[in-house]
């Protein structure tokens, strides 16, 4: 392994931000649902703006053992939302920018917002 790389036993979990908006919140509702039916836990609607996210939107987590099972799904059954996909390995900046990936359009994050938290 390179010195530069990384090893992954240092993703404890996953995070998915499925986000919509009025128009959208009806897909949002059908893809929640088709969620419940792994192993996840669902995090609360947010209506608005919250923290580093730009939109609407709800949580999804999820441990490394579901992800070749719920990131599949999500690709085919996204509805044409935008979700972002990240790991949890402690450093929410680098997890929310560098080791991130997206379904959809790649939204601007408010980065500055988890910089302030002290969470690098």
């Amino acid at each position: 392994m390179q010195e530069d790389q990384k090893d992954n036993v240092k993703i404890t979990g996953f995070h998915a931000h499925i986000y919509f908006d009025t128009a959208t919140r009806e897909a949002a509702a059908r893809v929640r649902e088709g969620l419940s039916n792994f192993d996840v836990l669902l995090g609360r609607w947010h209506d608005k703006p919250i923290g580093p996210h730009p939109k609407s939107m709800y949580q999804v987590a999820f441990s490394p053992e579901q992800f070749s099972k719920v990131i599949p799904w999500l690709m085919l059954n996204r509805e044409g939302l935008d979700i972002l996909v990240h790991p949890e390995t402690g450093d929410d900046v680098k997890d929310h920018t560098n080791h991130a990936l997206w379904l959809g359009e790649k939204l601007e994050l408010n980065i500055n917002f988890l910089q302030q938290l002290g969470k690098t």
